[in-house]
């Protein structure tokens, strides 16, 4: 029998209840262009198809070993109870068995197997992704690349040239697998595109790794690659075959989960990860670079998606992959090519209903929100500032200007942005206003308005209940409804006025 044959029969005989050393319960085989997964009730079992598509290489037993041993090591970063080992394989293709006596000729990795239904792409499907989902996603992604180590400086990953060959890698293979006619449409514009916004971001690249960006991230975070159990979002099946794939931006992993959202039309549920995201993060620079990696993430999928299409047997799901490359290519297409950029300031005393008010503005206008008491506070934080000193007029004054600092990038990369403080001041509101004519960005002031009794209540409530950033207090409200004046006339023609309980209002244009 030649090696083809061998490869083809292998996995006929790992849906025998005998290859395992455990009882088993309908074993069930799932098939991608680089591996197959047998279900088998308790455990899952992953192992590597001998492929060499240029990006990923399992052409050797010891190339598959070692890179199942580095799955392990990786994964257990995010889902320790999940990945439980490499197991070898012995006997023969024909009659494998797991964890069997003698020489092995194969390995896998060994699972604890989840839930069917569990994954997110099923949840996004079934329509129960919930806010509460994408939060807790949102904390655990930004604390997981809070601790992973950073690219050295002197390392290639990050550099520029490596960023712009896994773009460019993505169309080769598009390219070399499907035909012209299913395959052409849109390409040659993406490929453009990529080529004009690499070339005018490279001293971007650049900066990012020198900042320390660039970490060994997952690689590979899309809804397909997480589960939820427990309710707990679980991140499953890093990338351990391709370094260069893993030590990345993490701006850049970010966007692969968000695009995938997007892509889905769950656009608000992305949104609200972006925002949860850098509000622990404060990595508000790195929105300079959030369109590029939206459309760089849309093709990786859209290439697996091809991958997948080219190595299916003629008569299953083709059709599928074929309509899953189009909808990356589509969303690829879409990215950037919406209305003009605002900068939107909330207004109004503690306790109007601000933060509540500029979340659900986000979500509606795909706008990215800075709020000044996690900005206030994290400004502090790095000066090294007494908590007394946070709110006197000079450190009030540093703080505003932090969150037009923070706000420029994404304004120039076309994102709108929300600013939420009180802007009871007018000298704040006329430097924000500067800021968008200096970024071309439209400007709306949301004026927010509530009868001090209902102030004082919820004031009260967020003291009682301790979970927000704010450290408003009665004595603060009152100060500021002592000082706070009337938005000027000519602010007028730009400003929205909103209740805490109504309707948020259409935003002029």
């Amino acid at each position: 029998m030649n090696k083809n044959n061998v490869w083809r029969t292998f996995p006929a005989g790992l849906t025998a209840a005998d290859a395992y050393p455990h009882p088993v319960s309908g074993i069930r085989l799932i098939e991608t262009h680089i591996s197959w997964v047998f279900l088998t009730g308790t455990y899952a079992y992953k192992i590597k198809k001998p492929v060499d598509f240029g990006f990923v290489d399992f052409s050797t037993l010891a190339r598959r070993r070692q890179c199942c041993e580095e799955e392990i090591r990786l994964n257990r970063r995010l889902a320790p109870e999940l990945y439980l080992g490499v197991c070898p394989i012995t006997g023969s293709p024909q009659t494998p068995r797991i964890d069997g006596e003698g020489p092995p000729f194969e390995y896998a990795v060994k699972m604890r197997q989840f839930a069917e239904g569990s994954l997110l792409t099923d949840r996004a499907a079934a329509d129960t992704l919930t806010p509460t989902h994408i939060d807790a996603l949102a904390r655990l992604i930004a604390e997981f690349h809070r601790s992973i180590p950073r690219s050295g400086e002197a390392e290639e990953y990050g550099s520029p040239p490596l960023i712009r060959n896994a773009t460019l890698d993505n169309f080769a293979h598009i390219e070399t697998v499907l035909p012209p006619d299913l395959g052409d449409s849109g390409l040659a514009t993406l490929k453009a595109f990529a080529e004009r916004d690499h070339a005018a971001l490279e001293d971007m690249f650049l900066a990012r790794k020198r900042e320390g960006y660039v970490r060994e991230c997952h690689g590979d975070l899309h809804l397909a690659n997480i589960a939820l159990i427990g309710d707990k979002p679980v991140p499953f099946d890093a990338i351990e075959f391709n370094p260069a794939l893993r030590w990345i931006d993490v701006i850049s992993e970010l966007a692969f989960l968000a695009m995938d959202l997007e892509a889905r039309g769950l656009c608000r549920l992305a949104t609200r990860l972006v925002n949860g995201y850098l509000a622990v993060t404060g990595d508000y620079g790195g929105m300079a670079l959030w369109h590029y990696y939206l459309r760089y993430r849309a093709m990786v999928r859209a290439k697996i998606a091809a991958l997948s299409w080219s190595s299916a047997p003629e008569d299953v799901n083709r059709a599928e992959h074929l309509a899953g490359f189009r909808r990356y290519v589509d969303y690829a297409l879409s990215v950037s090519s919406g209305r003009r950029p605002r900068l939107i300031l909330m207004h109004g005393v503690s306790g109007s209903g601000k933060s509540h008010v500029a979340m659900q503005l986000a979500e509606r206008e795909r706008a990215i929100v800075i709020r000044s008491d996690v900005e206030r506070k994290r400004l502090a934080s790095q000066l090294q500032t007494d908590p007394v000193r946070r709110y006197l007029p000079a450190f009030t004054r540093a703080t505003y200007a932090k969150l037009l600092e923070l706000a420029t990038p994404a304004l120039r990369a076309g994102l709108s942005v929300i600013l939420d403080a009180t802007f009871l001041e007018r000298r704040y509101r006329d430097d924000a206003r500067k800021l968008a004519g200096r970024t071309g960005a439209g400007f709306v002031i949301v004026a927010m308005d509530a009868p001090e009794t209902l102030l004082r209540q919820r004031i009260l409530a967020r003291r009682k209940e301790g979970t927000d950033p704010s450290d408003a207090d009665l004595r603060v409200l009152d100060k500021q409804l002592r000082s706070r004046r009337p938005l000027g006339e000519d602010e007028a023609p730009f400003t929205v006025v909103c209740s805490p309980d109504s309707t948020v209002p259409e935003l002029p244009q």
